[in-house]
């Protein structure tokens, strides 16, 4: 008998690894057109005198509210040319990230054919690494001076939780995440549960738009930061149950478990050896044991509400 349940759950992962090689190349046969501008480029380059063009040009990224003289104070501001030049220096073109933006946009029209992609825009934004990506409808907005390297020296002072994913391998995880939060409504009830859920969502929808990545990758950890997680999934969720933080609206289990810090606040002797946003990742085992146990489509998750999937989902840690 277990020789039996062991050749049937070998063959239907075989199955399924077939369906998704299947499904992978009839996406890299979907065209699209990926519009890339390099504003970083076309401000570096900017005089005085060539500032209005770039201002009819560009509308969304002058402000009205500043002068003209602002602009052109920042043309040879020495943190601006300093700027300038390390992005110059990393993105001499974007080849790399220009591809995996093409792979990420095919699959944005795979899962979700309807939707319009954006034209792409590049340029610096002092290094607002809280502001990285920002998705639109006409337009997507790269911030390439929070993509030089973690190890970069415009980033001495930036804590090592934040600067380790400021690096280009990022940027398509990051513009994923963007293109999620569009497809997904904030969740109504303020219960940790619902904000698990609601981050485990947006990280399945990264399994989905970048395999390509690894899971490391589109979580945001480093290898040996999954590797905790996935060794400590059944302890995690013990905890959770035990303290009785699934339903509790607490607003500082976002600090906690759900929000970028150095780790996760358990208030044990393992938190300094915790990775941060361990709530996400059970969010994330959720929504996946959700979607292996139920015939839904992508669009039926994204608006099943948090009881539906967790109850649904049968969750189980990994052992």
């Amino acid at each position: 008998m277990l020789k039996k349940l062991i050749f049937c759950s070998v063959f239907l992962i075989l199955i399924s690894c077939v369906e998704e090689d299947q499904t992978e190349k009839e996406i890299a046969q979907i065209p699209v057109e990926l519009e890339v501008t390099r504003f970083d480029e076309r401000f570096a380059m900017a005089t005085e005198d060539s500032l209005e063009n770039l201002k009819k040009e560009f509308p969304y990224l002058f402000p009205k509210r500043f002068p003209d003289s602002v602009w052109v104070e920042k043309m040879t501001d020495t943190i601006q040319l300093e700027l300038n030049e390390a992005v110059a220096s990393e993105f001499p073109d974007l080849k790399d990230t220009r591809e995996e933006l093409e792979r990420l946009f095919q699959h944005i029209k795979y899962y979700f054919p309807a939707s319009e992609l954006p034209e792409v825009v590049t340029l610096t934004s002092d290094v607002d690494y809280r502001n990285q990506v920002i998705w639109t409808n006409e337009v997507l907005l790269i911030a390439l001076d929070t993509y030089l390297g973690e190890d970069h020296e415009l980033y001495v002072g930036i804590e090592q939780y934040i600067s380790k994913n400021l690096n280009k391998g990022q940027i398509v995880v990051d513009v994923a995440g963007a293109f999620a939060e569009t497809e997904l409504k904030r969740p109504s009830s303020r219960s940790f549960l619902a904000s698990m859920i609601y981050y485990g969502k947006i990280l399945y929808l990264k399994d989905k738009l970048v395999p390509f990545k690894t899971k490391a990758e589109r979580m945001g950890y480093s290898e040996k930061e999954l590797e905790w997680a996935q060794a400590n999934e059944d302890q995690i969720w013990r905890y959770f149950v035990e303290k009785e933080l699934l339903y509790s609206s607490d607003q500082q289990l976002g600090p906690r478990f759900l929000f970028p810090a150095p780790f996760s606040k358990f208030y044990l002797e393992l938190d300094n050896e915790a990775p941060a946003r361990l709530g996400q990742y059970i969010g994330w085992q959720i929504v996946r044991q959700y979607m292996s146990k139920n015939e839904v489509s992508l669009k039926e998750m994204l608006h099943a509400d948090e009881e539906t999937i967790f109850k649904q989902s049968n969750y189980k840690p990994s052992k």
